[in-house]
């Protein structure tokens, strides 16, 4: 693990096993981090705090986009890195690498642009002056299906706010977040601003630097379930907060759409990171008209998708996380196939060695399903009909998640209409792929709080202060 810029064990020796899920073997040990090992990681950052804060934006700004160059530089390791200990193909890991690096060189132009106001008060009795400065050391805490993109996603923006983290990877996935920490120390990175502690114990460690009032951040994501104990543990302290939690998007086909540009859409939109992704179409709701069309050429398209390790040319779909995830896949196809629902391609484990599961088609998912309630995490597209724009809004707003939904139609004051009628933080009208450096990523109701990228992401790490100076 990095503690003020030293790779150091942890301190009771441990270590654990980072998995190939698509061979099952072992890719390398780290050091399995305890709660005493996490407080001194928030030691390093409270300790560089202040220096950090009082560099200029311009130099926070040049080290971002150092940080930029070089992961763009060493894209080929890091994508490597993904597939490997994630699964997904090097075509994706090579894509992940150019977004994830993508927020290293926006927020190193945010950097120089965080700005306040002055002026006249409305009652002419004095000057508001409004600034902003650092909200202090961070915990941020990343899951493991965007290995690389979810840290660059997080410290970016800290560090261009001018505050010191301690990033907490997955154990899952370590590797790529270590190897990207060595390109920030390589960048100019100071001692203390940058610490990544890895541990299989993540609940006992977020909660050890949680309740050490010298932490005033967390940015979480991950699952709704976990980010609400974690929202819970920051009331102590009443911390900051940024959440992105899960998903369960509709993906809206009218019949007015065009419907292989649907297609296109829903291929990226769900299968894309073997359908792990917090942003994947879980539900698609196809209006009457168009269903039989958009189900045959959707399976005709899925059917094309080759299944293997992620290193293997052509592959488009790699294998699973793990074995947990394997089995919730097939509960869920199973528990649609027993209400009525038709499997049109896939719908089962792959038998041999890896967690692999076929890309699959259902059609005729039906009210009930738990495909409909849950976030399925897989290559699984559901596909039920629906007969109005209005019942086809009721659908897709009938789930307590809001973080994107998608929409396909060539009618313009549908779309507008569905800008406003569609309950979620994104909207992907007539795409399939929303995530955008420069633009504010996030959800409503139990997807989370907060936002990240774009000219909103760099608020989540600042404080506001205003000053009242009275007319003289």
């Amino acid at each position: 693990m990095l503690i003020d810029g030293v790779w150091r064990d942890a301190s009771a020796g441990d270590t654990f096993a980072v998995i190939d899920p698509a061979t099952g073997r072992e890719l390398a040990r780290v050091a399995d981090a305890t709660p005493a090992d996490a407080v001194a990681a928030l030691d390093a950052a409270a300790a560089a705090a202040d220096d950090w804060a009082a560099t200029a934006p311009r130099v926070r700004g040049e080290i971002l986009r150092r940080a930029f160059d070089l992961a763009t530089e060493h894209r080929e390791d890091l994508a490597l890195l993904m597939t490997v200990e994630m699964g997904k193909s090097l075509a994706e890991a090579r894509g992940e690498v150019t977004y994830g690096a993508e927020f290293l060189r926006w927020f190193s132009e945010e950097a120089v642009r965080i700005s306040g106001r002055y002026g006249t008060n409305p009652e002419g009795t004095g000057t508001t002056i409004v600034s902003h400065r650092p909200v202090g050391p961070c915990l941020l805490i990343t899951p493991w299906n965007f290995p690389l993109a979810m840290a660059t996603r997080k410290i970016a923006p800290a560090l261009a706010a001018g505050c010191t983290v301690v990033l907490k990877p997955a154990e899952l996935t370590p590797l790529t977040s270590l190897y990207f920490a060595a390109l920030l120390i390589e960048a100019g990175v100071p001692a203390g601003v940058v610490n990544v502690v890895t541990t299989t114990d993540s609940s006992g460690v977020a909660s050890a630097v949680m309740a050490d009032d010298r932490l005033r951040k967390v940015s979480f994501t991950g699952s709704t379930p976990v980010g609400k104990i974690l929202l819970k543990q920051a009331a102590d302290n009443v911390l900051r907060t940024s959440m992105e939690l899960g998903g369960n998007a509709p993906f809206l086909v009218f019949d007015d759409a065009d419907v292989d540009a649907a297609v296109a859409g829903a291929m990226l939109a769900k299968f894309r990171n073997i359908g792990e992704a917090c942003t994947a179409a879980n539900r698609f709701f196809v209006q009457r008209g168009v269903a039989d069309e958009f189900a045959e050429k959707l399976t005709a398209k899925v059917r094309e998708l080759a299944v293997g390790r992620g290193t293997d040319e052509g592959v488009s779909i790699g294998p699973l996380i793990n074995d947990a995830a394997v089995a919730k896949n097939a509960e869920l196809v199973d528990d649609a196939v027993s209400r009525g629902a038709a499997v049109a391609t896939g719908g089962a484990a792959v038998d041999g060695p890896g967690t692999f599961f076929q890309p699959t088609v259902l059609t005729g998912i039906t009210p009930g399903t738990r495909l409909l309630r849950e976030e399925i995490f897989g290559p699984v597209a559901a596909i039920s009909t629906f007969e109005t724009e209005e019942e086809g809004v009721r659908l897709a707003n009938d789930t307590e998640f809001g973080l994107v939904s998608y929409a396909f139609t060539r009618d313009l004051a549908r779309g507008h209409r569905l800008i406003t009628s569609l309950r979620s933080g994104m909207l992907g009208l007539n795409t399939g792929v929303v995530s955008n450096a420069s633009a504010p990523f996030g959800g409503v109701k139990s997807s989370g709080l907060g936002r990240e990228g774009g000219a909103e992401g760099i608020h989540e790490y600042l404080d506001t202060t205003y000053t009242l100076l009275p007319a003289s």
